[in-house]
């Protein structure tokens, strides 16, 4: 499936000839496609983006993309990669910390293995970047992670992990407690420890607040801390939620405290899609293409996310890899469309939005001069069953390539003899 090969040293590439979806421009508007055009990377970002007068500096190597699509890598904005390990079984499954409901004191950082195959499957899917959160059977499940998809020590990928903490409703944590005959057992007791805690660090934060004014001493607690960051604004709360009562559970709690708010999985937000835009409430949308595996996702629609889009939501799309495979992103989209999104919404659902949603669209999600150079070539519309893609560059080094003549494809094996810590 993968044959690795020596990590290309990262040099300086015009891509030239190709249709560039550029997604938005640096200031976030919606930017047009760019036929014939150029893009010219550099240390790493995107130096320059044009037409077939772009100026390429001298000794840039070039490649011809005539005929295909150069599109920004795409952002898994909701899934375990590394943390759930593809084949590995128990052993390599840290998704969830199981033993407390209230786990915001852990970090999906300390559980992602780089050498998931998760990760190689990422690539082949035009997915450079992901976020990265513990699961959903705790009420509190820790603070997420966003690192980019190629790399041998995710210390060396991460992007940051001052983003999110992730929190579950509904089934799920009331299935593991209750089957534990401890709370929360329902849905009301899930909410309740979720308050909870949240009494507990507003009162933690007034203690040391007002330690600090007094000088005097003050014992740490890592799980109220992070729980302080949410109350503060510095990180956003991931709340699993699927069905519609769930969602407005989760709204409720979020009013309630004053913390920023992003709905996971959303599954019946076509039921309360104005309820939602009114709010303006971000939503991380999928898996669409599950089974109706358990009671709360048996009206999963695929016309979800465009009753969404249509209300004024703005939208990610997700794989909750493994639960789908993370190279099939690009068909949640496809299916999306399918059943009424807007093509232009369903890429921007991949690319810009989730970086968007949490304020890193100032480096990805785009192409646009001085962002990360993280894109893809794919052979044609990335929207088409048919297209693959074909080179995917990561902070601008060509780290996947799939050969069709031989029906394989190249992996720059991060283990190897190159060095590739660089700024």
């Amino acid at each position: 499936m993968y044959r690795s090969v020596p990590v290309p040293p990262r040099s300086d590439v015009a891509i030239v000839g190709a249709r560039i979806l550029p997604i938005a421009d640096a200031s976030g508007t919606r930017a047009e496609p760019i036929d014939n055009g150029t893009i010219v990377l550099a240390d790493g970002v995107i130096a320059a983006l044009g037409g077939p007068d772009t100026a390429i500096p001298a000794g840039t190597e070039t490649i011809d993309a005539a005929g295909r699509w150069v599109v920004p890598g795409f952002i898994e904005a909701h899934g375990h990669l590394g943390v759930h390990e593809d084949g590995e079984g128990w052993s390599g499954d840290d998704t969830n910390e199981m033993t407390d409901p209230n786990g915001a004191g852990l970090r999906a950082l300390d559980g992602i293995d780089p050498a998931d195959l998760g990760f190689k499957d990422a690539l082949r899917g035009g997915v450079t970047s992901a976020f990265i959160k513990p699961g959903s059977g705790n009420p509190i499940g820790g603070r997420t992670a966003f690192v980019k998809t190629w790399g041998r020590v995710v210390d060396e990928m991460l992007v940051t992990q001052d983003l999110s903490v992730k929190s579950a409703l509904g089934e799920n944590p009331k299935r593991v407690y209750g089957e534990k005959k401890v709370t929360p057992s329902t849905r009301m007791g899930t909410a309740k420890v979720i308050r909870d805690a949240f009494v507990e660090a507003q009162n933690y934060r007034a203690a040391r607040d007002h330690a600090e004014a007094e000088g005097t001493p003050f014992e740490r607690d890592l799980v109220k801390e992070t729980l302080a960051e949410v109350l503060d604004g510095t990180l956003a709360w991931d709340q699993h939620c699927h069905r519609a009562d769930d969602i407005a559970t989760a709204i409720r709690l979020s009013e309630e405290f004053g913390y920023r708010l992003v709905i996971n999985h959303g599954t019946e937000g076509h039921k309360i899609a104005d309820f939602i835009a009114e709010k303006g409430i971000d939503v991380i949308l999928g898996p669409l293409m599950t089974s109706r595996s358990k009671v709360e996702l048996r009206d999963r629609t695929l016309a979800t996310a465009a009753a969404l889009a249509e209300a004024g939501v703005r939208i990610a799309l997700t794989t909750d890899h493994p639960v789908i495979p993370i190279n099939f992103l690009i068909h949640e989209a496809s299916l999306a469309v399918k059943e009424g999104l807007d093509p232009v919404v369903a890429l921007e659902a991949l690319t810009i939005n989730p970086a968007a949603i949490f304020g890193l669209d100032d480096r990805l999600g785009s192409l646009a001069p001085g962002k990360d150079a993280d894109l893809v070539i794919w052979s044609g519309d990335p929207l088409d069953l048919d297209s693959r893609a074909e080179e995917v560059f990561v902070s601008g080094r060509r780290v996947y390539a799939f050969d069709a003549t031989t029906g394989t494809a190249e992996v720059a094996d991060p283990y190897g003899p190159t060095l590739i810590s660089e700024p």
